[in-house]
């Protein structure tokens, strides 16, 4: 058996170094909310593979699913001889996503691919080639994406140009001083001095930035943007991708404002850990590309589709919208007990929809300086004690928590004494 040393030395020699990696543990196996390393330690799993396994490491429904529509076929592509559970699962996502009026659905591979035929969508529907995003929002690593990203480092650090008519609204961060007014006026200084809305296809934002921090869009922000969209027949795209499957405490971040979007993309928590992706939009823009404008060879693959559907059962027979919001609560309270602590002066802010929280570390907290280093060596010292954790945020001084909604209450505990455990541990080497 090779030790994880020795297969990250080979992974070094043999993988590029632009392909990072949060930690060097190699995993084994994993069950639930829990993996264990080729050495057979234990780890408690607060990633969830970056929000995809909402339902747990190998669901047994999940599981019995893809070995059933293994025994039929594993690849056909839809675009030569379609299938029913495509067909079955696009039904299904037009009915929950939150987009108005009659919805219909294309399949892909991966998030990015699903941002990249959004924007596609939303240019022949409209004619028009503008898109708006917004500083700190993360959409993929194709240039496209890249180019609707909002951080720099290390996403787009090296890989330019990127393709031109995208620009960069400002998000509002009630904690960093922006609020909701001001990011609209972004908006209209974008109309006045760099393209005019009757050019504009596209507003993209996440209702949750995911790697920009987990900074929470207000619902009063939204709405206004749907507004605006409205008045200026700009098509609004929902980034669900991290949000999406239960994780904020609905099945889509969307719902919480209570209004609709003109597209939506769909990708990590869709199909329980095998690579799957969706566009669902209004019917009339899904249908303005041509024939053929539309696809991709893997798109829609028939195991992943399963795999699909034994989530959506999965998250409806476990009421994993209101597990979300119990797991939430569970860490908000942890991390509020962390923030009256005399003795770290570390936490700066602490926010979180469902079970998507995080944690904002700086200096002091009179500054609210980031603080990455600690935020680093947090990560480390959490390893060690058998916690996996991300971070996030522009300045990498933001902790996300993203467990699998189907942990127990024990082991969401057990995480949380290994958290607070590890920041004391690593605020006392940094002083």
């Amino acid at each position: 058996m090779a030790t994880s040393a020795e297969l990250q030395a080979r992974r070094v020699a043999a993988v590029p170094r632009g392909v990072g990696n949060v930690t060097q543990i190699f995993a084994k196996r994993a069950k639930n909310a829990e993996l264990w390393s080729e050495e057979g330690k234990r780890f408690i799993d607060f990633g969830a593979g970056i929000a995809v396994v909402n339902t747990g490491h190998q669901h047994p429904k999940i599981v019995a699913a893809i070995e059933e529509q293994l025994k039929s076929f594993s690849h056909v592509c839809f675009q030569v001889t379609p299938y029913e559970n495509y067909v079955t699962l696009a039904e299904r996502l037009n009915k929950i996503a939150p987009v108005a009026g009659p919805a219909k659905t294309m399949l892909v591979s991966t998030g990015a691919e699903a941002v990249e035929n959004a924007i596609k969508v939303a240019r022949a529907f409209t004619g028009r080639a503008g898109i708006i995003s917004f500083g700190g929002g993360f959409h993929g690593r194709t240039h496209m994406g890249m180019a609707l990203t909002g951080k720099v480092v290390p996403y787009k650090k090296g890989f330019g140009p990127f393709p031109p008519e995208i620009y960069h609204a400002v998000f509002p961060n009630a904690y960093h001083g922006v609020s909701n007014e001001q990011s609209l006026q972004s908006i209209q200084h974008i109309f006045k001095y760099s393209i005019d809305p009757s050019n504009v296809a596209a507003i993209i934002i996440e209702p949750v930035q995911g790697e920009g921090g987990f900074n929470i869009a207000p619902v009063e922000f939204l709405k206004s943007l749907r507004a605006l969209c409205d008045e200026h027949g700009i098509m609004l795209i929902a980034d669900e991708i991290q949000t999406g499957f239960a994780r904020t405490g609905k099945m889509f971040a969307f719902e919480h404002a209570g209004i609709k979007a003109d597209v939506v993309t769909l990708a990590k928590g869709l199909a329980g850990g095998l690579p799957l992706a969706a566009i669902v939009g209004r019917a009339d823009v899904m249908d303005a590309s041509n024939p053929g404008g539309l696809g991709g060879t893997y798109a829609g693959n028939p195991i992943a589709c399963a795999a699909a559907h034994a989530v959506l059962d999965v998250i409806d027979e476990e009421k994993l919208c209101e597990r979300s919001r119990a797991i939430g609560e569970i860490i908000l309270r942890r991390l509020g007990q962390l923030k009256e602590r005399s003795n770290l002066n570390c936490i700066g802010d602490i926010r979180g929809l469902g079970a998507m929280c995080a944690l904002e570390l700086v200096k002091d907290i009179a500054s609210g300086e980031p603080d990455a280093g600690l935020t680093s060596a947090l990560l480390k010292t959490a390893s060690d004690k058998g916690l996996i954790l991300l971070s996030c945020g522009t300045y990498a001084n933001v902790i996300r928590f993203l467990v699998p909604l189907t942990a127990s209450d024990a082991l969401v505990e057990e995480g949380m004494d290994i958290f607070a455990d590890s920041l004391v541990e690593a605020v006392s080497r940094a002083s």
